[in-house]
């Protein structure tokens, strides 16, 4: 899964067709680390979803432009909007549960 920063936000997600799964995290954070592996996981097997994780302490301008004030946030992005949010930790159905509403939205 692509780590990303403020600069290649533009080009990796709002530039990007079809749905993009945006991880906001950081290093230091439970929850994060809990539901890394399982979304490294998604990112092997939902094809038609690119998936990106972007550092909150490394990217406050971002975080704050997206109204991250806790994490994990994830957003799903579509042709460059945002269409779903969901903060805290899934497990792996969680987590296609959420995609999957992205994808009928």
């Amino acid at each position: 899964m692509l780590k990303i920063n403020a600069d290649q936000f533009q080009n990796e997600v709002l530039n990007q067709k079809g749905l993009v799964f945006v991880d906001f995290y950081a290093d230091w954070c439970g929850p994060c680390k809990m539901t890394s592996p399982i979304i490294e996981e998604l990112a092997n097997e939902v094809k038609e979803v690119k998936f990106v994780k972007v550092n909150v302490d490394e990217n406050p301008d971002l975080a704050s432009q997206y109204n991250i004030f806790s994490i994990p946030t994830f957003l799903m992005f579509k042709d460059g909007k945002v269409i779903h949010q969901f903060v805290g930790a899934r497990g792996k159905d969680g987590f296609l549960s959420e995609i999957e509403k992205a994808k009928n939205l």
